[in-house]
């Protein structure tokens, strides 16, 4: 993905509502060093397109480039920057690869928010990915042979084994886990997310 997960074209609002554009991109997440902080960074950013708290001081997000499959779609065009930042680092940080988040988001659990993005990201290991799947069929063959989990019992039936319905035996699998089958493989919720990061208790860490 490179350094940058996702980028954000932000507007002046007030300037927009007057029929004026002035915007900048900020790519997250947002880069600063020198002996200045990320709210310098942020400050600058904002400042650059007259949003400083004073006259016109609003913004809104226009719209999000990303390499990640379906992730701007779940962003909105009032986002907190700090928050979007702090996803942004989780993001560059998890213990998934890019396949599976494009499948986590995909499968629809806590993509309505920042917030729900950034515990989604934590909880990765609460789900089951098989990225070599595609369907039904593949889904069933997998669970019964490469998974080993019925290899003695298939072992015992011989040519018998040609016979069984895996596609069937998937779907099964498939519709008693709520799985779902995307892009980049099969997908399912093996543990229930928890909540680790709740911003109105914890605040947004800054990364300064």
């Amino acid at each position: 993905m490179g350094n940058v997960v996702f980028s954000a074209y932000v507007m002046n609002l007030e300037l927009y509502n007057e029929g004026r554009l002035c915007g900048v991109r900020v790519d997250f997440p947002i880069t600063h060093g020198g002996g200045v902080g990320l709210k310098e960074a942020v400050g600058k950013a904002l400042g650059s397109i007259h949003v400083d708290g004073e006259g016109y001081g609003g913004y809104f997000i226009a719209g999000y480039q990303t390499d990640i499959k379906g992730l701007a779609d779940c962003l909105g065009e009032r986002e907190n920057l700090f928050m979007l930042n702090f996803l942004a680092r989780k993001i560059a940080g998890m213990d998934c690869g890019k396949a599976q988040f494009e499948a986590m988001l995909g499968f629809g659990k806590n993509t309505g928010s920042v917030e729900g993005l950034i515990n989604l990201v934590d909880n990765a290991g609460c789900f089951y990915f098989m990225p070599e799947v595609a369907d039904d069929y593949q889904l069933g063959y997998g669970y019964a042979v490469k998974s080993g989990l019925f290899a003695e019992e298939l072992k015992n039936m011989g040519t018998l084994a040609n016979f069984i319905d895996y596609e069937a035996y998937g779907r099964d699998i498939r519709l008693r886990d709520n799985g779902i089958h995307t892009e980049n493989g099969y997908i399912s919720l093996k543990d229930s997310i928890k909540i680790y990061f709740d911003p109105s208790k914890d605040g947004i860490p800054e990364f300064d």
